[in-house]
């Protein structure tokens, strides 16, 4: 019994280690894995969790076989469950909030609608200017006209009010 636990001890060990260093590689690999599941699990089988998991069972199934007075039957459900136990917090304390917070470059013009730009080229009264939007983590420049039919120097502050045809509409802020 003690060369089970201790052999998951070492593996789940060594497993956390390899995923420091390798982490985002092996995140990437495991994603299509359980993409034949139809619920949203497989974002339980994180190699960080995984390796928690294995690492706690061993952990837990050794001092208890050790230091307690249970039966082999019960060492195993009471590491197991410390291991479900420990998973499940390091998925819902570390995982899924990291998963939360990526940040994304990707977006739609037609999002812009309301957000608020900068002037970098003047917009005439009739005609098309440009514009710096603030989108995500980044900045975007993007053509703009008037939307009131009145000249924008450079540098004023705008908010978009619309956008048709890939063109930005804006009016300045009071």
């Amino acid at each position: 019994m003690d060369a089970v636990f201790w052999c998951c001890l070492v593996f789940g060990a060594l497993m956390a280690v390899v995923t420091l260093v390798f982490g985002d590689a092996l995140g990437g690999a495991t994603d299509g894995l359980f993409g034949w599941l139809s619920i949203d699990v497989h974002h339980l089988f994180q190699p960080v969790v995984l390796s928690g998991v294995i690492t706690v069972f061993g952990g837990a199934g050794l001092l208890l076989h050790r230091y307690g007075n249970w039966p082999s039957p019960g060492v195993y459900a009471v590491a197991g469950a410390s291991a479900a136990v420990v998973g499940a917090g390091m998925y819902f304390v570390y995982v899924r909030p990291m998963r939360n917070v990526e940040n994304s470059t990707g977006y739609s013009v037609s999002e812009l609608a309301g957000k608020r730009a900068e002037v970098l080229t003047p917009i005439p009264a009739s005609g098309c200017g440009e514009v710096l939007v603030k989108v995500g983590a980044g900045n975007v420049n993007h053509v703009a006209a008037s939307f009131d039919g009145e000249e924008v120097p450079a540098g004023a502050r705008v908010v978009v009010v619309e956008v048709k045809e890939g063109t930005l509409y804006v009016s300045r802020m009071d």
